[in-house]
């Protein structure tokens, strides 16, 4: 039987994580066994950031919406209570980006959301 050299797919499989590893200090990019806990750790980091950025979107619309609500004399809660018994359906992304670049229409909720 014919004898099976691996060294093809191992420089592929370290070029690969080297590539990746582009840019960290020290040994980090240019050793591989370094390299691949790093990478591996990275890769971590970004899942469980890609996670975090849902909720931390989430609080900076609140901050805002509620910043403009104080401004029409409300608070966040009131608005959003005001606006559910009302029936008007608007997410917090849209809020808080009306809130920010058209106060006029945000005020109109405002006052929907008093009645």
């Amino acid at each position: 039987m014919a004898r099976v050299k691996t060294a093809i797919i191992t420089r592929k499989k370290h070029k690969k994580i080297l590539k990746r590893a582009k840019g960290y200090y020290g040994a980090k990019h240019y050793r591989f066994r370094q390299a691949k806990q790093a990478v591996m750790k990275s890769g971590a980091y970004s899942y469980v950031g890609r996670k975090d950025k849902k909720s931390d979107f989430r609080k900076l619309w609140i901050i805002r919406i509620n910043a403009a609500a104080r401004m029409n004399g409300m608070t966040y809660s009131t608005l959003i209570n005001g606006l559910k018994k009302a029936n008007v359906t608007v997410n917090r992304k849209m809020l808080a980006d009306l809130s920010v670049t058209d106060p006029k229409a945000f005020a109109e909720l405002c006052k929907v959301a008093k009645k």
